[in-house]
């Protein structure tokens, strides 16, 4: 197998498709992405863009096609899942903290515990990832006693703290007040100036027009149409595309 270079995508989905028993979810879904590069997923409720992401760190089987993290064949019967967890951090719509540990524990834990990284060492790294999730102050408050937008940045943090090199985010700002959710996606465009690869499923079309390299639209399971956003919002072809865009916009 020819290893991986920077000039192939760093995620590469070719033909893939997904059952959940008879349903059929994804429908031959192909798409790349390269290193720094941002993608919005968007579409309907039940149209496979959460699914498709799930996808991505093998947290969802595929039943047909192939997807590709850094050259990792995730189809492989021999694949490390952990290892492949290691280098796609993922980011949920609930931010799951574990409610008796403090930001920084959250933070901290994975770190320790998968990698076996010293204390001091994920110490300092927690700190300075608080300080760029703009939660300075915060490090010994428990989840109960921050804003579900605190919540999802520690959340994020926490991903951050593997040192990913992709970032998958699945409708992180879904289940916050709007009040809360644009420090949350002002911490995503961030990290996304700073050229972490990024993937999202997001219903905030502002945010996706202004952030991302490429937007993709599915529908029922399929792509139904991709752009830049420059042309995607004002020049979409399919009627189907149109349609979703004029009830959001």
């Amino acid at each position: 197998m020819a290893e991986w270079t920077e000039k192939d995508p760093i995620v590469s989905i070719r033909d893939v498709h997904k059952y959940f028993g008879d349903l059929q979810v994804l429908k031959g879904v192909s798409l790349d992405v390269m290193k720094g590069e941002v993608v919005c997923i968007i579409g309907p409720s039940g149209s496979g863009k959460s699914t498709l992401i799930r996808c991505v760190n093998a947290l969802n089987d595929i039943q047909g096609g192939v997807i590709k993290v850094r050259g990792i064949d995730l189809t492989e019967p021999s694949l490390d899942k952990l290892a492949l967890r290691k280098r796609v951090g993922m980011v949920f719509q609930q931010y799951n903290l574990f409610p008796h540990k403090t930001a920084m524990e959250n933070i901290m834990m994975a770190p320790m515990l998968v990698l076996k990284e010293k204390e001091e060492d994920v110490r300092q790294r927690a700190r300075e990832l608080m300080k760029k999730v703009r939660l300075e102050g915060k490090e010994d408050a428990y989840p109960g006693e921050l804003s579900g937008g605190q919540q999802q940045r520690v959340a994020i943090a926490r991903s951050l703290a593997m040192s990913p090199d992709v970032m998958l985010f699945d409708e992180v700002t879904a289940a916050l007040d709007p009040e809360t959710v644009k420090e949350v996606l002002v911490t995503i465009k961030d990290l996304a100036q700073e050229g972490m690869t990024c993937i999202l499923v997001t219903h905030e079309m502002g945010f996706a027009r202004e952030i991302a390299d490429h937007i993709y639209f599915t529908d029922n399971g399929v792509i139904v149409e991709h752009g830049p956003p420059a042309t995607f919002f004002s020049e979409a072809k399919d009627p189907r595309t149109k349609e979703f865009l004029s009830q959001i916009l």
